[in-house]
């Protein structure tokens, strides 16, 4: 056995700051690595020491090998800790890490390279009696109809490698199955430099169960019970819990051993993940097994009391398994949810920006692992994750209500989140009486789930008042007199937002025309207004940055954005300005200046953080300009083209 004395983690954002956060109290020294863009993020502060990888792309940076290692060999690291994307499942990355001399915390490059490809996986699987669902892989000489006879329909079109939905499409029927595949083999080569596809049964509404195992230099492996992630936008998931709301005790024992016979079948040494598909008829088979420590271990660690990165540090120093990990037993409940910069209402596009302020109130049973803090700038670069928060408690319903209400009382200003939505679901009937499966967001609307976006006119009139008392605060004279004061009462003072118009007395206010009925200014200070309305007293919590109101209230958030009294007329966009609907990186002008288009003709294609967005013509024109070229970097809202409409 060899202890390990100073750690370089390959990552970034929260899952750095929280493999650092146990190696720190093990007395590990710890190394950063960071890209250009993270060089302020606070995992980088979390570190003794730190590393630039120049750059700012995942290829350049977190992705460079010869970097990490180089920067592990500077530092005088020992070990590295892959943590989660990224080398995390790269054979090649624990071999060069070998190579150097370095403990790869993880599994054996083989162990890796075993499940990289997701037909040998199964294959190796269902020699080791692990259930699987009946497939066939697709070669040129395939006969698709036989195939997917064989297999049955539907069928699901998945890659082979790889994973995240890409080079994936389900198959009702056969008319529709030669042309699923050909653009499943394209996008498969796209994304992972390989086409191979393979044609497996697709099991309707089924459940994403996966069980925790983990696994020593000393034979053990155990299996740390199951997770529920059914919970899932675009094949991602977003709320994760333990234990499984459907899973009994008699099917957990058979969870657990399949997976145990899955983890033995290659060997495994560390925290691994076996990924089931759950029917639901009470029948499992198995997906993949992820190599790694997952993005939604903390709610085992609440459920069993056991941190497992302390686990993996231990098994890479070659200890076996303490004892409290073979015999541990699940108590209580535990919820995650991930929060996203990112816009439910466009289709979960990724948002870009400066986060102003990030607080999550500190309830008890309540887990924050964040990669942000206040004034952590939100790039383009990098998954658009900016926290998990997790909640535990006795029962399910006590884990559901939890965490609901932080994340209902979290104050997040400066980037849109999908915070709405995950309150929305925990707050829904169906989901809290756990009736779900991987469908769960296509039969309910995101954005009916979500808050309705419109602005309380309690919170237009705060902000008015609030941005009032801020200036009366920075008045240099008459500095005892209130906001609005008049010797002679006369015209209400006005205040503009975008989305609403505010006039306001001392006594009474307007939004958009209508009066607030029964109005009482309680307190008014520049962050804290108190109003009564009809009889109803509330607190807003006004957060002002720049022209930006942000309003926190019992009534939901809120964001105002004040318009000047003399605007900029240089400042407004031309009539046909094609704006950018999200920050990104531009990878495609497929127009020219002069060119006649149609309406939904592809004008500009953007990418950030691993998906394209193609922005279409919205209506029939000829290009008068094009304002931006292939490899420009573009925030929300930036003008990428003109398009002069034709007269009809």
């Amino acid at each position: 056995m060899s202890r390990i004395r100073r750690l370089l983690v390959a990552n970034r954002g929260e899952i750095a700051s929280r493999v650092m956060r146990t190696a720190r109290a093990m007395d590990i020294a710890c190394v950063a690595v960071h890209s250009d863009p993270d060089a302020d993020a606070p995992f980088v502060a979390d570190a003794d020491e730190a590393v630039r990888l120049p750059g700012s792309t995942p290829a350049e940076t977190y992705l460079d090998v010869g970097r990490i290692i180089a920067a592990a060999r500077a530092t005088g690291a020992d070990a590295v800790h892959p943590g989660y994307g990224f080398l995390s499942e790269n054979a090649g990355f624990a071999r060069a890490c070998a190579a150097e001399g370095l403990v790869f915390v993880g599994p054996s490059p083989e162990a890796i390279e075993s499940m990289g490809s997701k037909i040998a996986a199964k294959d190796l699987m269902s020699r080791a009696g692990v259930p699987v669902l009946p497939g066939v892989t697709v070669t040129d000489s395939t006969d698709l109809a036989a195939a997917a006879a064989e297999v049955g329909f539907p069928v699901l079109v998945k890659a082979a490698f790889g994973g995240g939905g890409r080079g994936m499409r389900v198959v009702r029927d056969p008319a529709s199955l030669a042309a699923a595949v050909a653009g499943a083999r394209r996008e498969a080569a796209s994304a992972f430099g390989d086409g191979t596809v393979f044609l497996e049964h697709y099991v309707e509404a089924p459940r994403h169960v996966e069980v925790q195992i983990f696994g020593d230099a000393h034979g053990n492996v155990v299996g740390l019970f199951e997770r529920e992630c059914s919970i899932q936008r675009r094949y991602q998931k977003i709320i994760e819990e333990a234990p499984s709301p459907a899973v009994d005790d008699s099917l957990r024992a058979e969870l657990t051993a399949a997976a145990v016979a899955a983890g033995k079948a290659i060997g495994y040494v560390g925290a691994g993940t076996v990924e089931f598909v759950l029917a639901p008829d009470g029948r499992f088979f198995f997906l993949e097994v992820n190599t790694r420590l997952q993005v939604e271990h903390p709610v085992t660690e609440l459920v069993t009391g056991l941190d497992l990165v302390r686990l993996q540090l231990l098994v890479a120093e070659g200890r076996p398994l303490p004892a409290e990990v073979l015999t541990a037993e699940l108590r209580g409940h535990a919820v995650e949810a991930r929060l996203y910069a990112e816009n439910v209402a466009a289709g979960f596009l990724p948002v870009s920006g400066t986060l102003h302020r990030f607080a999550v109130p500190a309830l008890p049973g309540v887990r924050v692992d964040a990669g942000v803090a206040d004034g952590s700038v939100v790039s383009t670069f990098y998954d658009p994750m900016l926290a998990k928060v997790i909640a535990y408690g006795p029962t399910r319903e006590d884990a559901c209500r939890t965490l609901a209400r932080a994340l209902a009382d979290a104050r997040l200003h400066g980037v849109t989140t999908n915070r709405d939505l995950l309150v929305g679901i925990l707050r829904e009937a169906e989901f809290l009486a756990g009736d779900i499966d991987t469908g769960y967001l296509t039969r309910h609307d995101a954005a009916t789930l979500s808050t309705p976006d419109t602005v309380p006119a309690v919170h237009a009139v705060a902000a008015a008042l609030a941005g009032q008392a801020a200036r009366r605060v920075a008045a240099e004279v008459l500095t005892t007199l209130p906001p609005g004061f008049r010797n002679v009462p006369s015209e209400a003072q006005v205040t503009t937002f975008e989305s609403a118009e505010v006039r306001y007395t001392q006594t009474r206010a307007w939004v958009d025309g209508e009066e607030l009925p029964e109005l009482r200014i309680v307190r008014v200070e520049p962050a804290r207004v108190e109003l009564e309305v009809a009889g109803v007293r509330r607190v807003c919590h006004v957060h002002q940055v720049g022209t930006v109101f942000y309003v926190d209230s019992p009534l939901g958030a809120s964001e105002l954005v004040e318009r000047p009294r003399f605007p900029d007329p240089d400042a407004v966009a031309h009539v046909g300005s094609l704006l950018a609907p999200m920050p990104g990186s531009v990878v495609s002008v497929a127009v020219a200046e002069g060119d006649h288009v149609v309406r939904g003709a592809a004008v500009v294609v953007l990418e950030a953080m691993k998906m394209e967005h193609t922005v279409h013509a919205p209506a029939d024109g000829v290009v008068s300009a094009i304002e931006v070229a292939v490899g420009q970097q573009v925030d929300t809202g930036a003008v990428l083209a003109v398009i002069d409409e034709e007269d009809a």
